[in-house]
């Protein structure tokens, strides 16, 4: 029998993907509002002693709530197992403390989706390129974490926009081991930039470790939010004599539209991210280039 796949409301563009790539049955959910804007499910498959995949990003609380309350009544309906694919983990920013008082914001909401009842073979959730790798660990007693790497979309993209002989960069020290794991099975170079954070999500480049002169310079982040450290990124490679800048993300998000900045201060080529965000549906550009998850989360759930 084939296992079925729900998804929540602003998913259903990646579970239509899905439903191309894998052998799945298509999970039917009505879903509604009260005038009060209360959010009314009912869930039309029946999932008794069924597989299930719910597809969900914990996008915004809104989101969250849909993909928690959807997965909780599925197994309370009698699903047989329970596997959550979470494309982006909406929350990963506020993964620890820095200030007094300050919510973790990544521990209470996999505390949340941990609160799901166990159904009969356990529950899974899949993540997609974590900010942190130190999340997995705060999902708590049966849900089972699995923390996937877009690694094949992003290796593949950056050889095709990058050529034979480039650098692949990274826009901080934080994200520099990450990339230098990708550069090494890449067998090129890897480069990052030093910066400091000035207020909220404003920082400033301050140096560079390694020579990008007449190479061309692919820069990878997992997330873009309004694009200012992609933005500062490139300004310290072009300004260190870059070649042609591409740059490559797992997550666009591009608030505030953040991808118009990247375009307009005229130092990148071309952006490519993947389909985890809803936002990318909004955006219609040839500056972007997105391409899907779809296949990889079907490979994950084989």
């Amino acid at each position: 029998m084939k296992r079925v796949l729900f998804h929540i409301t602003d998913y259903a563009y990646l579970a239509e993907k899905v439903l191309k790539y894998g052998d799945f049955e298509e999970g039917k959910v009505k879903v509604d509002h009260f005038s009060d804007g209360e959010r009314y499910q009912r869930i039309l498959t029946d999932v008794e002693d069924r597989d299930i995949v719910v597809l969900g990003g914990t996008v915004n609380d809104e989101a969250t709530l849909e993909l928690f309350d959807l997965a909780s009544s599925i197994v309370s309906c009698g699903a047989n197992s329970l596997r959550m694919v979470v494309p982006y983990f909406g929350h990963s920013t506020m993964e620890r403390s820095v200030l007094p008082g300050e919510v973790v914001t990544a521990k209470t909401r996999s505390r949340l989706l941990s609160a799901i009842p166990r159904s009969n073979k356990g529950n899974k959730i899949y993540l997609f390129d974590l900010h942190t790798e130190g999340i997995p660990h705060y999902f708590e007693h049966h849900l089972y974490p699995v923390h996937v790497y877009c690694k094949g979309i992003v290796m593949e993209a950056a050889r095709q926009y990058g050529g034979d002989n480039f650098v692949l960069a990274s826009t901080d020290a934080g994200r520099a081991k990450w990339v230098e794991s990708l550069a090494n099975d890449m067998g090129v170079n890897a480069a990052f930039v030093l910066k400091r954070r000035i207020k909220g999500d404003q920082t400033e480049v301050s140096a560079i470790n390694a020579d990008v002169e007449g190479k061309d310079v692919v820069i990878y982040d997992d997330m873009i939010r309004s694009g200012g450290s992609i933005i500062n990124a490139a300004k310290t490679y072009k300004n260190a004599g870059a070649n042609k800048i591409y740059v490559i993300t797992t997550h666009g998000i591009f608030v505030g539209n953040g991808l118009q900045k990247l375009k307009d201060c005229g130092l990148i080529e071309k952006v490519i991210c993947t389909d985890t965000h809803k936002n990318v549906n909004t955006l219609n550009d040839e500056f972007l280039e997105v391409r899907s998850i779809a296949e990889l989360i079907c490979n994950q759930l084989h």
